[in-house]
């Protein structure tokens, strides 16, 4: 079921989908997309028959905006939420053994091959998603591919891409990030970098481009490790580099250095809810082969103003990670991570049992030297273990009831941010000066009268887990 395309079919059965015909690219796929995501349970939509374009040429949207419908793309119990579902991942990535790809002749990828003056990337119904963006964006829920030129290791990271005219796209990529880095070392030789960019993604492959795994470890190792069984890849006939089999698009070309070449990339309606990082020149690759799949699908994560703002796939697998680095640092006791809805990266939630004076100040700080915890936060909240970290209300109430603004609040400053941020302030946007501060926020009970704390009059987990299952037929109906 992790395959996209049975994906697709498990979600039609279950009622988790929905297609959506005769939408046009400009400006009303995001739009659909913003109004069905403010629903309780919003489905993913499928989009076909779109303006202008033949029928089969699709965008797939809204994929991991519920946790039921994360899980099971994963192949977990879609009954999981919360902490339990980051737990059930977190235990794949702390027994990560590396599982390399597998090499085959052809995919489903090289179905279709587009070559030369055949190239035109617009021959796919790419959108534009909101109203002040400065393009169309066909890499939302990628992955960029790179080979790093000393080590020879590749990886797999995210980067948003627009596309400038039918063979040239212009790529933004974070600052301090490693595909960035990876590109450098290039650059500082005066060449281009091979790249491959995925705009048709499964899964599992995504979350593993999406995480800031250790330098030198490859998402496709991760991947294979996630699936159980190796990533099928093909070489790319332009760079050589691996591509995935069984993806919908992919991009293969060469992204120069950007003082030979540079296009003005942006604005784009960020997962902030932001323009942030407004437009300004960015690196491009020039697209020598283009490989899809009949009936080819664009995956899309629309960045809109709505919770969550990116998607349960994302927040699982980095609460995940920042988890295992908090226990792999000696902090016992870690009872639930969450990156909350309405924040994603920028409200990180860490729930623990304290057992000594500093346990809780010490997580934090943990947390925000790690590296999926250390990139573009704003708010680290320690809270005790019979708070659900991933419940809006029941960390709000920890706050309001234990957290002492005098003496439970701590800034740390000068930490790696983003262009992304929107609390950047101009001057230092100037200067290329992307690091912000951090609030650390002890919403735990002072340990030294811990015991002297009231006593919290709600049932314990145990009593409301006995009335659920009594009462099951009154209070869920």
């Amino acid at each position: 079921m992790r395959d996209l395309r049975g994906l697709i079919d498990d979600w039609l059965a279950n009622g988790q989908m929905k297609v959506v015909e005769g939408a046009d690219w400009d400006l009303e796929i995001g739009a659909i997309s913003e109004v069905s995501g403010l629903g309780q349970e919003p489905p993913a939509l499928l989009f076909d028959k779109i303006k202008g374009y033949p029928q089969g040429f699709r965008v797939l949207v809204n994929m991991f905006q519920t946790q039921r419908r994360t899980a099971r793309a994963l192949g977990l119990s879609d009954a999981l939420r919360g902490p339990a579902l980051v737990n059930a991942i977190r235990k794949w990535m702390e027994n990560y053994k590396a599982l390399p790809p597998k090499v085959v002749t052809s995919g489903f990828v090289t179905e279709n091959i587009m070559e030369g003056k055949g190239i035109d990337v617009f021959k796919f119904p790419v959108p534009k998603l909101h109203k002040e963006d400065g393009g169309r964006y066909i890499g939302t829920q990628d992955a960029v591919i790179t080979k790093d030129l000393e080590g020879g290791w590749v990886n797999l990271g995210t980067a948003r891409v627009q596309v400038q005219d039918p063979s040239t796209v212009s790529i933004y990529i974070s600052p301090g990030k490693q595909t960035r880095l990876i590109a450098e070392r290039y650059w500082e030789r005066k060449q281009s970098c091979p790249v491959a960019i995925v705009c048709g993604i499964e899964p599992v492959l995504f979350a593993a481009a999406s995480l800031g795994l250790p330098w030198g470890v490859s998402e496709y190792d991760f991947a294979g490790h996630v699936h159980g069984e190796p990533v099928k890849i093909v070489d790319g006939q332009y760079t050589g580099l691996p591509i995935p089999a069984d993806s919908e698009i992919v991009l293969e070309g060469e992204m120069p250095p950007p003082d030979v070449d540079s296009r003005p990339e942006g604005p784009f309606g960020e997962w902030t809810g932001y323009y942030a990082s407004g437009t300004r020149p960015a690196p491009v690759v020039h697209v020598k082969r283009v490989y899809y799949r009949d009936e080819p699908i664009i995956t899309v994560v629309g960045d809109l103003k709505i919770y969550p703002l990116d998607s349960y796939l994302s927040i699982l697998f980095r609460s995940a990670e920042i988890w295992n680095e908090l226990e792999k640092c000696g902090i016992t006791d870690v009872k639930g991570v969450w990156l909350l809805e309405s924040g994603m990266r920028f409200l990180l939630v860490i729930s623990i049992k304290q057992r000594y004076g500093g346990h809780a100040r010490q997580a934090a700080h943990v947390a925000l030297g790690a590296r999926e915890g250390g990139y573009l936060g704003r708010f680290v909240i320690v809270v005790d273990d019979d708070i659900d970290p991933s419940n809006m209300a029941d960390v709000l109430w920890a706050m309001a009831t234990r957290c002492d603004p005098e003496t439970s609040i701590e800034i740390v400053r000068g930490c790696w941010s983003s262009p992304i941020d929107p609390r950047i302030p101009p001057e230092k946007r100037k200067q290329g000066d992307f690091t912000n501060s951090r609030a650390i926020i002890d919403a735990c009970r002072p340990f030294p009268w811990i015991k002297d704390y009231p006593k919290v009059h709600a049932l314990d987990p145990e009593d409301r887990e006995r009335i659920l299952q009594k009462w099951s037929r009154v209070i869920c109906s």
